[in-house]
């Protein structure tokens, strides 16, 4: 063989055997950067700043014990647990509050970014820090403390998407006020309602606009022992398509595209508007002889969830327990050694919307005359893309939320007022005062300082007692009710102040032991305080109330069971009509036979839940259909249990003749479409088959191959009107939820049971990205005790100097 033809054939078995070791190699190689990014089983860390050594145990579920010196040292153990744990989650809260995430993800988050960088959390933000008090302020650098230790001792190992991305930038305490904004943006309320009612307002008569949008004419109910009707109090409800100085639909014709320019739940909005239960019973009502609490806040799924559990113990006895969020160092919902909370939205009209009227280019008009814009530039960077500068405009109301799209050139802009983004926001200081509350009146005065968002904060006590607080500014408003868009030229719906919070209805130690609210109306009737027109249904309120009521006292496991009840009294409510129906032929007939002795189970192993869910559906489409369904609109629960529970209403929409012929064209609609999704044998279906809660990493959920890997999917019982919330899409997927569910018993500081509905880590390398999710299905609880079997450790040490952090090195494979 010639020797240039030798050289060539080692030349090309050379290359192939490069190319073979690099096959074999580089798989390695990923997997081993991967594998690093794991936690280890033991390890030690220096941290400047800590006052003593901080020892944290994990148990087999990965939750964290901490015992620490002082509160400062624990909270610096909790932001080396939060950034160790999820970092990541911290990142992405971070960039969607700041208006960063097209930095890395692109121009598909162009319009979340937009939208805060519009409101200005990051700079407000900003600005409350010089208002908190020194402790607090203390705290929170502390915890950024913790968090840059790991930064600095893992870099982009810190977790598995920083391997791409780079190592995290440095934390700050600016960062975890960052999550207080998104909270408070997103469980206020409500201009978004009004824009939507304002867009209808002139296309259906007054009745019906009043229809759209029912008034809660009960009393109010906090205390459950004033489970009663009555009459709406005086100026809850408009009474018309528009409230006097309202403006009409006609003046607002960029309504639509603006709507369309702004993010939401669950595209890209990171939580639902409402939702949420919490009760709490007294010690003459429990059968451990102490207080016992409730708490499951119902927000949007993802993975990991919001929550990570953890139990800090200090010297003197003192202890907090329950969940926090990643990216703050307070326990967010839980307890300490006497005091029990948990919230839930109180879906108070806390946002309005005004209509401005331009004086030339650069001014708008005003009681006092023209006012110049306040006007800043925003820099948007885009992955891939050139930089997008956003112009923002703010008048005295707020920000200028037309500019988001474009328009109409008509000498008006339309600007948003949003108690959550009124200065001054004192709630980090107050959630640190209730962490650190001893009793009901000292809690009171906590929630007092929590000036965002609109909340109900129920608490019980070691004294045995219970009371419900509203925490949150709420306006006082000149006229109106804030259900539309008002003239902002001429004050007449200005703001001017905020309700007092002693005026607030609060419920405290109630005679009857027991409060409850599950985002229903908590405006009493007679009250001189208003808190909104437009209020969620209470069938989960009433379901919680029924069984409540059922026993002289209750166990935690009680609690827990009624937590995960799936009974729907909008079910229940409403099956008399389907009943009621002469039967149908075929596959019809045999599925409103099933109906007939259901009793209102929202059970996964059932075809009745998914009968009903998609009957209620087809209906809301009919009605509006025949209406010509102003604006695309969706039939709320409220809607359709308010026209058929209302003969004039269901003239009003249905005809002369009434809704029964709708109600029966909607089921035969539905059993239709569920043949072709599911087959001709109505007994055969399953609400799970369909009822499916998808937990999705919020990057890798959008890959193919890792989407479906990292992907946690399992069927739930439940739907939006059970205590076991399941919140439902068009195709009845399960959107948001109970993450969490807590109980608290207040005779022993180591009752408190919690659980989660994914893991406690981020990363979906972990055996902890997904191991609690069965038990969250099946209603099981961690106890959050003092004593537990430690699988892992990680040991605190104070550093010599301030210098950052060696990088830890694990001592045992993870």
């Amino acid at each position: 063989m010639p020797r240039r033809q030798r050289s060539f054939r080692r030349f090309v078995l050379r290359s192939l055997s490069a190319l073979v070791v690099l096959i074999l190699v580089l798989p390695g190689a990923v997997a081993g950067l991967l594998w690093w990014t794991l936690p280890g089983r033991d390890e030690t860390l220096d941290l400047p700043g800590l006052s003593a050594p901080v020892e944290i145990t994990l148990d087999r579920d990965g939750v964290p014990r901490i015992r620490a010196n002082n509160e400062f040292d624990a909270a610096m153990a909790l932001g080396v647990l939060h950034a160790r744990d999820r970092m990541f989650q911290m990142e992405l809260m971070r960039r969607g509050a700041s208006g960063r995430l097209s930095e890395i993800a692109g121009p598909a988050t162009l319009r979340a970014d937009r939208f805060t960088r519009t409101l200005g959390l990051a700079r407000r933000a900003e600005a409350d820090l010089a208002v908190l008090d020194e402790g607090t302020r203390r705290l929170l650098d502390a915890y950024a403390a913790g968090v840059n230790s790991w930064i600095s001792a893992r870099g982009r190992f810190a977790a598995p998407e920083f391997l791409l991305l780079g190592a995290p930038e440095p934390w700050t305490a600016r960062d975890s006020l960052l999550w207080g904004k998104v909270m408070g943006l997103y469980l206020s309320g409500n201009w978004r309602a009004e824009l939507q009612r304002a867009r209808v307002a002139g296309k259906v008569t007054a009745e019906q606009l009043e229809d759209l949008w029912p008034t809660d004419r009960s009393s109010g109910r906090a205390e459950v022992a004033a489970l009663s009707g009555g009459s709406a109090p005086e100026g809850s409800a408009p009474g018309g398509p528009a409230p006097e100085g309202a403006l009409p639909a006609a003046a607002l014709p960029g309504l639509g595209p603006l709507l369309a320019a702004l993010p939401e739940f669950p595209v890209d909005a990171p939580l639902p508007s409402t939702a949420s239960n919490a009760w709490a019973v007294s010690a003459s009502r429990s059968t451990t002889g102490g207080a016992l609490l409730a708490s499951d806040p119902h927000l949007g799924f993802g993975a990991p969830i919001l929550w990570y559990l953890a139990r800090i113990d200090l010297p003197g006895g003192r202890m907090l327990a329950g969940a926090t969020a990643p990216g703050v160092p307070f326990m967010v919902i839980g307890r300490n050694e006497r005091l029990a909370w948990g919230f839930t939205t109180t879906t108070s009209d806390t946002q309005d919307s005004f209509v401005e009227r331009l004086v030339g280019k650069d001014q708008y008009e005003t009681p006092e005359g023209p006012r110049p814009f306040t006007v800043r530039e925003e820099r948007i960077a885009v992955r891939g893309r050139p930089d997008e500068i956003l112009r923002v405009r703010e008048t005295r109301h707020g920000p200028v939320l037309s500019d988001l799209d474009l328009w109409p050139d008509d000498g008006t802009v339309l600007a948003v007022a949003m108690a959550n983004l009124a200065p001054d926001d004192t709630a980090p200081s107050g959630l640190r005062a209730l962490n650190l509350a001893r009793n009901l009146d000292e809690a009171g005065r906590a929630v007092a300082r929590i000036t965002s968002p609109p909340q109900n904060i129920t608490v019980a006590d070691r004294d045995g007692g219970v009371a419900m607080f509203l925490s949150g500014r709420t306006p006082v408003r000149a006229g109106g009710d804030g259900s539309m868009p008002s003239p902002g030229w001429d004050g007449s719906h200005d703001w001017t102040g905020w309700v007092p919070f002693d005026a607030m209805p609060n419920v405290v130690r109630p005679a009857g032991g027991m409060v409850a609210n599950a985002n229903n109306r908590v405006q009493p009737e007679g009250s001189p305080v208003f808190l909104a027109r437009d209020w969620p249904g209470d069938w989960r309120f009433r379901r919680i109330a029924e069984v409540l009521r059922s026993r002289p006292r209750h166990a935690p496991e009680d609690f827990a069971a009624l937590q995960n009840d799936s009974v729907s009294l909008l079910a229940r409510d409403l099956l008399p009509r389907l009943r009621a129906l002469p039967r149908p032929w075929g596959e019809v007939g045999a599925a409103r036979d099933l109906l007939l002795g259901w009793d209102g189970q929202m059970a996964p192993d059932r075809p009745q839940p998914l009968i009903f869910n998609a009957w209620l559906a087809e209906f809301g489409r009919l009605v509006l259909a025949k209406a010509g369904n102003p604006e695309g609109l969706r039939a709320s629960a409220e809607f359709v249990a308010h026209i058929l529970g209302d003969e004039a209403a269901g003239r009003r929409w249905c005809g002369d003749a009434g809704c029964d012929a709708t109600v029966g064209e909607a089921l035969e609609r539905a059993v239709r479409h569920l043949t072709e999704r599911f087959g001709g044998e109505p007994a055969s279906w399953r609400w799970g088959a369909a009822h499916v809660a998808r937990f999705e990493h919020p990057l890798l959920k959008a890959l193919p191959l890792l989407g479906r890997l990292t992907t946690i999917a399992v069927a739930t019982p439940g739907d939006d009107q059970t205590v076991n919330r399941g919140g439902t899409t068009e195709d009845f997927a399960d959107v948001h939820g109970a993450g969490l569910r807590l109980v608290a018993d207040l005779s022993d500081t180591d009752g408190l049971l919690a659980v989660t509905a994914t893991g406690q880590s981020g990363n979906p390398l972990s055996g902890h990205w997904a191991d609690l999710t069965p038990r969250w299905v099946r209603g099981q609880f961690l106890r959050l005790g003092l004593q537990a079997e430690a699988v892992e450790r990680l040991h605190l040490r104070p550093s010599a100097a301030p210098r950052a952090a060696p990088r830890a090195t694990p001592q045992a494979t993870p």
